[in-house]
């Protein structure tokens, strides 16, 4: 797929670039016509639009189709950027110690040393250019480049909330605990990201922001006005009392929909269920909206207990589904002249509607194959809203807490029909050995060679236990760049295989970071990101160009244009 270009223009965009087969990335001249761009598109949107994610030098659009995302390219290109300047925003002043992990590498890196990053880092004001990677996370521009340094070589899988950091040019505070790539200076307890304030983020796009360094931090009493950026809403418990009674949450169980797309502004991502179509599949199975909260369910484990009769479904990763009903609970069916005070034991089948009466308790085994179950309960999990969803982001931590044991789950009213639906039959799902996954050339496919394209695809990659919802970190021979420097953080998306400087691919899941400096070498098809989901710990993954693709456009002359391919 190449890229769409026309001659460089004052106050036009550059270049399109396309990101998988439902996004495109304008690349600009600079951060004021990355502000305009951002500006008329959320004005006056595209047809087709979703969402619209600003970055150092590059917009990305979002479309809900691959035909949509193909008509952009051309609309974009002609676009006049003319925009009247925006208003200075608020000063925000941040209290930070400073004692990152990072301060001394810092302080060699640019030659001041330590002192001299922390006197150069309050020295300046700082403006937000614009958000992303996660709530609250602001990319700040500093008034010079004296503390320009290059993210780390491999990225933390563990950030702690608070800490004040250093990428590039830009300064920024990680509002929760996170992966991050950064170098680490300091911290701080500002309240970064909080969904109780009228406006979320602390430092909005605009705002100036002015460090001052303390010896010590007063910690912020939590309060309903000031809740940590990390806390997530509480549960819904409905009136009637009715639903499931969480007995064990195994590995780990999740509220999930279809997700909060229109967000990536705030760097909301759009989280909801990794495999959509088996959450959709346990919805219209027990008669529910395709879009009602079920519980997602990592490697069996589940144990629930009904508060009331309730109407199930499970979907997703084949497992065995057992039903006990406890020998307190009569069995009103059983002859007289027979026991009916023994727990009884029945199995259910996947895919398939069920009651599970009061008191009784249903426990989902371990996956005979695949990863990921959708439990489904009518009328969809009673849990609140945040931004339009009930979906829980493991990234942000905005949404329901993970299910815990002495929960109870409540059922909703949101049903679409009701009847409940026939049992229906379930795709294949990925076992321990190789799942084949379709990607198209990513938006940076240019930053590798032909050798280290061929490589992402004749070797098979292992799904390492460091894999999560925000992506699926993945081990083989390393993946060289072609290129030296540093990439501007630009938005992505679920299905983009970025790659550090280690080599060692990163496959984004629905929970991703809105933004990455790292460069996306490829996009796995949006149709394949449910079969991605399912592959477990310890699969394997091997990489193809999808029919119709070949190999990327710096590397063959015949690749189809972005007008005409889906």
């Amino acid at each position: 797929m190449e890229t769409v270009s026309k001659p460089a223009a004052a106050a036009r965009v550059l270049a399109v670039r396309p990101v998988g087969t439902t996004a495109v990335l304008a690349e600009l001249s600079g951060l004021h016509d990355v502000l305009a761009l951002q500006a008329l598109l959320l004005e006056e949107p595209l047809p087709g639009q979703v969402d619209v994610l600003a970055a150092a030098e590059t917009v990305m659009v979002k479309a809900d189709s691959p035909a949509a995302a193909r008509r952009m390219a051309a609309r974009l290109l002609e676009m006049d950027l003319t925009v009247q300047s925006h208003a200075e925003g608020k000063l925000v002043q941040i209290e930070t110690v400073y004692d990152g992990d990072d301060l001394a590498e810092v302080g060699r890196l640019t030659g001041l040393g330590a002192d001299g990053v922390i006197a150069a880092h309050t020295g300046q004001v700082w403006t937000v250019a614009f958000g992303g990677f996660a709530p609250g996370f602001s990319y700040m521009v500093g008034e010079n480049h004296v503390l320009e340094v290059p993210r780390r070589s491999s990225p933390r899988t563990t950030v702690p909330a608070g800490s004040v950091a250093l990428a590039g040019n830009y300064s920024a505070v990680y509002p929760r605990k996170s992966p991050g790539g950064w170098q680490l200076i300091g911290r701080t307890e500002a309240p970064m990201w909080d969904l109780s304030r009228e406006q979320p983020a602390l430092a909005a796009p605009g705002d100036r922001v002015q460090f001052s360094a303390v010896r010590e931090l007063i910690e912020v009493t939590d309060t309903p006005a000031g809740r940590a950026a990390s806390e997530a809403p509480a549960s819904h418990e409905p009136d009637n009392q009715s639903g499931l009674l969480i007995l064990s949450p195994g590995l780990q169980s999740l509220i999930q929909d279809l997700g909060r797309p229109g967000h990536a502004g705030l760097g909301v991502s759009s989280a909801g269920a990794l495999d959509r179509s088996s959450l959709r599949r346990a919805n219209r199975i027990v008669g529910n909206d395709p879009s009602a909260a079920v519980v997602e369910s990592v490697a069996g484990g589940l144990r629930v207990q009904a508060v009331g009769d309730q109407v199930l479904a499970v979907a997703g990763a084949p497992s065995a589904l057992t039903v006990v009903t406890p020998s307190d609970v009569p069995d009103d069916d059983a002859p007289d002249d027979e026991d009916d005070r023994s727990d009884q034991v029945r199995e259910v089948p996947m895919a398939t509607a069920f009651a599970l009466f009061d008191g009784e308790i249903l426990t989902i085994g371990a996956p005979e194959l695949g990863f990921r179950s959708y439990l489904a309960i009518r009328g969809g999990a009673a849990v609140d809203a945040v931004l339009g969803s009930r979906s829980t982001d493991t990234m942000s931590g905005i949404g329901p807490a993970p299910l815990a044991a002495g929960q109870l789950l409540g059922a909703g009213a949101a049903t679409s029909s009701n009847v409940v639906g026939n049992p229906e039959l379930q795709p294949d799902f990925p076992d321990t050995g190789v799942t084949v996954l379709d990607i198209v050339p990513g938006p940076r496919d240019d930053w590798f060679d032909a050798a280290a394209l061929e490589s992402l695809c004749v070797q098979e990659w292992a799904v390492t236990p460091r894999s999560n919802r925000v992506g699926m970190r993945l081990d083989g021979a390393a993946l060289s760049r072609s290129r030296d420097g540093e990439l501007p953080s630009e938005g992505t998306m679920a299905g983009a295989l970025q790659i550090p400087p280690d080599g060692q691919p990163v496959l984004f899941l629905a929970d991703h970071p809105i933004t990455g400096g790292y460069p996306v070498i490829a996009v796995v098809v949006d149709h394949q990101l449910d079969l991605a989901a399912q592959v477990p710990i310890g699969g394997s993954i091997r990489f193809r160009w999808a029919p119709g693709y070949g190999l990327p456009t710096s590397f063959s002359d015949s690749s189809p244009d972005i007008s005409q391919t889906n």
